[in-house]
């Protein structure tokens, strides 16, 4: 079933709920396990959400309701379908980097 978001610039809480077919309470616990979701607050402190986040939402939705994926399986999902490289392989890369450092000074010392 293809879902309509209305065209507007920003959404409240009580809008995106209705166009994920979830309680308030589930987008704001999304919003805080999904990094990606990130609404405007205005002074009163209410949310607005952007078009963008909206559709994040949904594919959230799509993969916990209908792809049955956990919240850890839902987030490792998303980076895979950005292409994204996960944390734990960064923290390699890093290290590798930090011993292609270390080498190059002592190589460097050497002609020196």
């Amino acid at each position: 079933m293809e879902t309509i978001i209305p065209e507007k610039a920003y959404f409240r809480i009580g809008e995106v709920s209705k166009i994920l077919d979830v309680e308030p309470y589930v987008v704001r616990y999304w919003e805080t396990e999904f990094r990606t979701v990130k609404p405007i607050r205005t002074k009163t402190a209410q949310r607005l959400y952007r078009k963008k986040d909206v559709l994040e939402l949904l594919t959230i939705r799509n993969l916990l309701y209908s792809q049955r994926f956990t919240i850890d399986g839902a987030k490792k999902q998303l980076i895979k379908m950005r292409g994204e490289t996960p944390a734990e392989d960064i923290n390699d890369v890093q290290g590798r980097l930090i011993k292609i450092k270390t080498e190059l000074q002592q190589i460097r010392k050497i002609i020196s």
